[in-house]
């Protein structure tokens, strides 16, 4: 029984104009990028920093214009919305911000932050009962106890604050939440609870998440499928199980020999990847992987390798993959 697709990105792109006159460059920062998402799934998107994950995630609920390509959320493509559709759909589509303390303004206590929402999306008339019902329930959820509700940011740890910002991102009860390195600025000891939450509340309102990391175990534990990017463009997509057991792009591999071993007894080799990230202002021709590839060929500068299926929808972009 095949899925409801929930989300369909074709051909995204995003490019910044820096810099005026003779001196104007244009940065690449997401390039031709496609994927689907379907409904209740969870497609995680690792790679190094700068690579364009948080460009892509933006982009695709339109905080950030996309510069082309098309965004079908419900077989509609939302990029061709004005701005009363997009109002109107911000109740449908959130987002989880990195920075769980610098994302919420400290002149609100919890209950304005979480349901100053509500109120502008006329959810609510006012701040009544039923509004701060509402509030109580979502928060709750969250983990968040009824007292805290009047309380500032400053007053929270980095995770609890991260818990306000989940809730503020569920308040409006959407269908699809862009997580956009929610773990990352926490501590080891607290990212655990947190995703473990985002997997509660997935199963409890029937969420849809693009949850963006660099750390590829904690979006192994989150994800169904996982999509790998570089330099702007996705080089790999598959399920989770079958990128993990069988990369195809030598850049995932590099990746995923980079995990840490939990065990130091263990003897582990691996090639690391040499030099730097290009400049996505001048990025390389052909694959954008090939100056830091051991397996790069001339075609690899001459053309750019079609992103294709190689089987059981295993996606990737490379001339000479891992068969």
């Amino acid at each position: 029984m095949s899925k409801e697709k929930l989300l369909e990105v074709t051909n995204l792109k995003k490019e910044f104009i820096v810099g005026k006159g003779k001196k104007k460059k244009i940065v690449k920062a997401v390039n031709s990028i496609s994927f689907t998402l379907d409904k209740g799934e969870t497609l995680g998107i690792v790679g190094e920093s700068g690579c364009g994950k948080s460009t892509m995630g933006r982009s695709t609920i339109r905080l950030l214009e996309p510069t082309s390509g098309e965004v079908k959320f419900k077989g509609k493509n939302i990029l061709e919305y004005n701005k009363l559709e997009m109002k109107n759909l911000r109740q449908q589509m959130q987002i989880i911000f990195q920075d769980p303390y610098s994302s919420l303004n400290p002149r609100l206590n919890v209950s304005e932050l979480v349901g100053e929402s509500l109120i502008a999306q006329k959810v609510f008339p006012s701040r009544n009962k039923d509004w701060e019902e509402h509030i109580h329930k979502i928060t709750g959820l969250c983990g968040i106890a009824n007292y805290q509700l009047n309380r500032y940011p400053h007053q929270f740890s980095g995770g609890q604050r991260q818990r306000i910002g989940i809730a503020r991102a569920l308040i409006l009860n959407p269908e699809f939440v862009v997580c956009d390195e929610p773990v990352s600025a926490l501590d080891v000891s607290i990212q655990s609870s947190i995703i473990n939450l985002l997997v509660e509340l997935q199963e409890q309102m029937n969420l849809s998440y693009l949850f963006i990391s660099h750390d590829l175990s904690v979006v192994k534990h989150i994800s169904d499928r996982i999509g790998v990017m570089y330099l702007g463009n996705m080089v790999e997509l598959a399920d989770k199980n079958a990128l993990f057991d069988n990369p195809l792009h030598p850049y995932t591999v590099a990746l995923l020999d980079s995990i840490p071993l939990p065990d130091p007894r263990i003897k582990k080799e691996f090639t690391p990847i040499e030099g730097d990230i290009p400049s996505n202002v001048n990025p390389p021709s052909g694959c954008a992987f090939r100056t830091r590839c051991t397996r790069a060929k001339d075609i690899c500068a001459e053309k750019t390798p079609e992103f294709k299926d190689y089987g059981y929808n295993h996606f990737a972009a490379c001339h000479f993959p891992m068969i």
